[in-house]
């Protein structure tokens, strides 16, 4: 895992809310113990849209996603953050995460952004058109 004080890149405005786990990483795509590979399966069911975000010219590779409240609910399932890694998540911001979420995404160097609604709102907006710099040391 590479280590980072700031990080600078294109965000992914995704939004939504309530994203289970079982949702960023469907069962059927958890036959390894690897953490390589996970991203192709990650938000399977929304990327079968060929419109989808995650895979716009603009967001693929992004190492941000802007996300919804409660980010990561539903099972324990570790894969979750390697499949967001995978991707070329390195940093998740939401309101709030589901606390399993959030322990598994930590030990995997993930690093999470719990901001106010009214904060994301704004992120959403910016996204769309800048890039988002995140400065831990300041």
């Amino acid at each position: 895992m590479q280590a980072f004080t700031t990080l600078s890149g294109i965000a992914v405005p995704f939004g939504a809310e309530n994203v289970d786990t079982d949702a960023i990483i469907p069962s059927r795509f958890l036959k390894t113990v690897s953490r390589t590979g996970l991203g192709a399966g990650a938000f399977a069911a929304l990327r079968a849209d060929p419109g989808n975000i995650f895979d716009t010219p603009r967001h693929t590779g992004a190492p941000v996603l802007i996300a919804g409240d409660n980010f990561g609910c539903g099972s324990s399932r570790e894969h979750a953050p390697w499949a967001l890694a995978d991707m070329g998540f390195r940093v998740i911001i939401a309101p709030s995460f589901a606390d399993i979420f959030a322990g598994n995404a930590f030990k995997n160097g993930m690093l999470l952004v719990a901001l106010p609604q009214a904060a994301i709102d704004r992120l959403m907006v910016v996204a769309e058109t800048e890039p988002l710099t995140i400065d831990l040391e300041n």
